[in-house]
This record gives C-alpha cells, structure tokens and sequence, in this order.
C-alpha cells in the first residue's frame, strides 16, 4: 500500500492535470489550477526548502565533528543561518534610533547585512567565475577544424559587440569611411554590435529553440513514465 498508493495518485492527478491546460472551464482554471495546483506548489515549495536547511545543517554539524578540512567556515555559516534567520523573524518594533534590529524593511539589519555582504560576494564570486569562463574559453576556442573555427569566429564577434571597443571601432572605421571613401560603406562591416545582434537573434535563438524542445520532450517522456509507473524510482527503490 506504501508504493500503490502514491503510484495511484500520480497516475490520477497526472492525467487530470494533463488535460486542465486544454479545458477552458472556470472549474478548471479557478479550482483546479489556481486553488489546488497553485497552492500544492507553495506548500511543496515550502518543504522542499525546510529540507534543504536541514541537510545544510546537517553537514555542516557532522563537518565540525570530524573536523574535515576547512570546517571553520561551517562555524561562520551555521551562525549566519541562524543570525539572520532571528533577525528576520522578530518583529519591527524592536530598533536602536533609526535602525531596525528585526524584521526585513529598508533600514533593518538582515536589509544592511543583505546589501553591504551578501550583494559584494555574490560580485566577488562572479568576478572570480570570469576567470575561469576566460580559461575555458581559451582551452575550447583553438581553431582545430572548421566548426571550431566558426565557435572562435563567432565567439570574437560577439565578445568585440558587447563592450565598447566594437563601438569605437565603427565609429573610427565610419569615419575614415565618410571622409576617403563616399561610394562604398564598407565600414558596415565593422559593425560588431550589429554582427552581434544577428547572431543572437538568428542562429543563437534558433540553437536555443532547439535545445529547449529536446528539454521539453524528455520531460515530456519522463512525466509520462513516471505517472503510469514506468520510471519508479521517485519512491526510493532501484527500479
């Protein structure tokens, strides 16, 4: 009964939900999808991130007990967690002058301790990830055959279009174009922003298209193997 169950729910309320996008109803749009679906996402949502915090402690707290590698740091997350976490919950009215010790407002500690660093790590570890990004770059973008020639090609085009040195190229090739040279505008072929803005639209959407319904259809197969219990191992067995 543990795993029939389950299986017989998936298998109800995945075909019934299958079929809710194509039945224009106020049934199924308002109970159906806005009253239940909605609602089951939030509460889902709601656990799922209780189980998450959980498991961080949890490594966390078994990290310092056997004081592996860099356990320190587990210290200074594990009083992060629980600092903010308190400073969140308590209620706005307690503050010191203009500053708010509780809650979540514009002048309240966890907004200050968000802005001034939260928000600079997370732009130093971008920062950093432009390092690697760069390395990467340079290891995949050798012009060893004609397609990674084109990836190198196109790969530079791009780059020169989004900073402003592509900008000043065209504006000096423009130049030395409109002075020199009246009948041709070649300068157009410096247009690296323009160059750019072909490729995204053209041969990068279409690249996207392509891979998101390759995406989409293997959801697609494995909702399905999972609501007529095909696919079974959601349930915690090796099948």
């Amino acid at each position: 009964m543990k795993r029939k169950l389950p299986l017989m729910l998936v298998l109800t309320l995945g075909i019934i939900y299958f079929f809710v996008p194509f039945i224009s109803s106020p049934f199924a749009n308002e109970i159906l999808y806005k009253e239940l679906y909605i609602n089951w996402i939030k509460i889902v949502g709601v656990f799922a991130i209780v189980m998450s915090i959980a498991s961080l402690w949890r490594r966390n707290i078994v990290k310092i007990q056997r004081k592996h590698g860099d356990y320190i740091y587990s210290y200074i997350e594990i009083i992060g967690m629980v600092v903010i976490g308190l400073l969140a919950i308590l209620p706005n009215s307690l503050h010191i002058g203009n500053v708010n010790i509780g809650g979540i407002g514009d002048r309240s500690v966890y907004s200050w301790v968000f802005s001034n660093m939260q928000v600079p790590m997370q732009a130093t570890m971008f920062s950093m990830l432009a390092f690697y990004i760069a390395s990467a770059a340079y290891r995949s973008f050798r012009a060893r055959n004609a397609e990674a020639t084109l990836l190198l090609i196109t790969a530079a085009i791009v780059m020169i279009g989004r900073v402003p040195l592509g900008e000043n190229v065209y504006q000096l090739m423009n130049g030395v174009n409109s002075h020199f040279i009246s009948g041709f505008h070649w300068a157009k072929l410096f247009d690296f922003q323009g160059w750019t803005q072909v490729i995204l639209d053209i041969p990068n959407t279409a690249t996207k298209r392509a891979i998101l319904f390759g995406v989409s259809m293997g959801m697609v197969a494995t909702s399905l193997k999972i609501i007529f219990g095909i696919e079974k191992s959601w349930l915690g067995g090796s099948e």
